[in-house]
């Protein structure tokens, strides 16, 4: 029997995003990235184009994270210390597509480290490696008020992705991308009316709906992934019906949730059913990430080598040869 699928044809489309300028465009990057342009539901090449494959971003922190689990030593225990050094081995290693740096060191609670250190670790990260950068903050709104708007300034032109952006604390993060010229990640907490109130407030302040990406919060296996999957996939339908708020590509910060849940760091002695630490915490963000690429994620953010490399393999399977 011959299938023949139901074919649904969308008035709009998914905006592109670029990320990242080269020299030619007032940055230093070796190339740019675009994101978006989705005229179908993921993957569904049948029914719209998808002309460019969803990318594989890889946190990095400015400080040797003192909670990963041992799993992650072999790959980074040597580049843990140096941030320029574990961007390097994420890009030219691991075939990284983005470097998602996080400004973990000025945490109030940790090292509290100044707006001009912060500056500074992205300035050397941006020299090591020559794809786009993704810089985020340390979490903690007054001081990312502080640390942000420097580390825009400092890479003025680069067209980082920067963020989060969140419905309180979005104006000193929008000013500065739209002085320093780069693109910014709006994050709402699993809400579709924040996270399309968000984008309003943001265009309002006239960053041009192309230099917005969406983080609607992303959850692990286990933890709310159905309630989160829903999130998107209601953005995506919105964005492919013409609602120019929803219509942003969307990023999800995979790696960070589904390490800190017990199924993935709980070593094998506590419970012997759920198997090997270090096979079922990948394959936990492995199997995150393969479901929220479905639900319309353009970029996701990963922690451990493995993972990328099933994921890249699912994308490239789903992409079947299209797509740049």
């Amino acid at each position: 029997m011959v299938f023949m699928p139901i074919v649904e044809k969308y008035r709009s489309k998914v905006q592109e995003v670029v990320l990242g300028a080269t020299r030619a465009q007032g940055g230093t990057r070796d190339f740019t990235v675009t994101v978006g342009g989705e005229a179908a539901l993921p993957f569904l090449h049948y029914e719209g184009q998808i002309p460019h494959r969803p990318l594989i971003g890889m946190e990095i922190w400015d400080t040797a994270p003192a909670d990963w689990p041992a799993c992650f030593a072999p790959y980074f225990a040597d580049s843990f210390r140096d941030p320029a050094v574990w961007a390097q081995r994420c890009v030219s290693g691991y075939g990284a597509d983005l470097v998602v740096l996080h400004l973990k060191s000025a945490d109030p609670d940790l090292l509290d480290t100044s707006p001009e250190h912060c500056a500074a670790v992205v300035s050397k990260v941006l020299n090591a490696v020559g794809c786009p950068l993704v810089v985020l903050g340390c979490g903690k709104p007054e001081k990312d008020n502080l640390v942000l708007p420097a580390v825009a300034e400092a890479a003025a032109g680069e067209n980082l992705l920067l963020g989060l952006a969140e419905q309180n604390n979005y104006k000193s993060l929008t000013a500065a991308a739209i002085v320093y010229k780069h693109t910014l990640i709006a994050q709402s907490p699993i809400d579709i009316n924040i996270c399309k109130q968000l984008n309003i407030l943001i265009t309002e302040m006239n960053l041009p709906a192309g230099r917005i990406v969406i983080d609607p919060t992303t959850a692990a296996l286990g933890y709310g992934l159905e309630y989160g999957y829903s999130i998107m996939e209601r953005v995506r339908i919105g964005a492919l019906q013409g609602d120019a708020m929803l219509s942003m590509p969307m990023i999800g910060n995979i790696g960070a949730e589904v390490w800190r849940t017990r199924e993935a760091t709980a070593p094998a002695e506590e419970n012997p059913g759920w198997g090997e630490q270090h096979d079922r915490g990948i394959l936990w963000e492995a199997t995150t990430a393969a479901a929220l690429l479905q639900a319309g994620l353009d970029i996701v953010v990963l922690r451990h080598p493995e993972a990328v490399r099933l994921i890249r393999q699912n994308i490239t399977e789903l992409m079947g040869g299209r797509g740049v």
